[in-house]
């Protein structure tokens, strides 16, 4: 649970430096970036749990990227007044995979992540 309250602050806050440092990253509302940050929260937390182990850490951030990319371009397309290109989709993918860098790194270190249970026969 900690991981997803660290997501739902980390999200919103990176896709508003997002839109101040990347020019081709506009919000059109303040509310905006807050809707998109929070649902990458969630969609990130699930993921950290179905994926994220020691030997796994780089192919999650690899994953975090991607899956972040696409959904702050498509995302944006649901907003009114909001221009996102692709490119700037990638340098906002980027911006939040650093910050999950230092979140998996501090998951990981203080044996805070939660692991899904697997059944296996």
């Amino acid at each position: 649970m900690t991981g997803l309250i660290v997501k739902l602050l980390v999200c919103p806050i990176a896709l508003y430096v997002a839109s101040w440092i990347f020019p081709n990253v506009d919000f059109g509302y303040w509310y905006q970036p807050i809707i998109l940050g929070v649902v990458l929260a969630f969609v990130g937390y699930f993921m950290e749990r179905a994926m994220l182990r020691e030997e796994t850490n780089g192919l999650s951030i690899g994953v975090d990227f991607i899956v972040s990319t696409l959904i702050v371009y498509f995302g944006a397309m649901m907003f009114a007044d909001t221009a996102v290109t692709f490119f700037g989709a990638i340098l906002t993918g980027i911006l939040l995979a650093v910050t999950e860098i230092f979140q998996h790194n501090w998951l990981l270190s203080h044996d805070r992540i939660e692991k899904e249970e697997t059944v296996r026969e």
